[in-house]
């Protein structure tokens, strides 16, 4: 079964976050929890990530944005990534680590 593009750029996320030695994992999608959870959750020296996966010009929907924000908030990283901007992940694990 094929990938959807935004399947693709989870994909892709993972083994980038993998690369680095991110913990992370991705939530259940199921009705249970909160809607607008990031689509995958990190911690990179000790620092809280929230990654919203888009494809294309995908965009976030308010209640993403809302997690997003309470994220920032709390004082951790919430990133929006697709196939354009992927390579920001390596931005942000070196700003983290000049950061602690």
């Amino acid at each position: 079964m094929a990938l959807t593009p935004e399947a693709k750029v989870k994909k892709k996320v993972k083994e980038i976050l993998d690369q680095m030695g991110v913990y992370h994992f991705s939530p259940m999608q199921n009705g249970m929890g909160r809607a607008g959870i990031p689509d995958i959750i990190g911690c990179l020296d000790g620092q809280f990530l929230g990654i919203e996966c888009k494809a294309g010009r995908g965009t976030t929907t308010a209640l993403q944005e809302r997690e997003l924000t309470r994220i920032q908030n709390a004082g951790g990283y919430a990133l929006v990534v697709n196939e354009e901007n992927i390579n920001q992940l390596w931005e942000i694990k070196e700003w983290i680590q000049n950061k602690t």
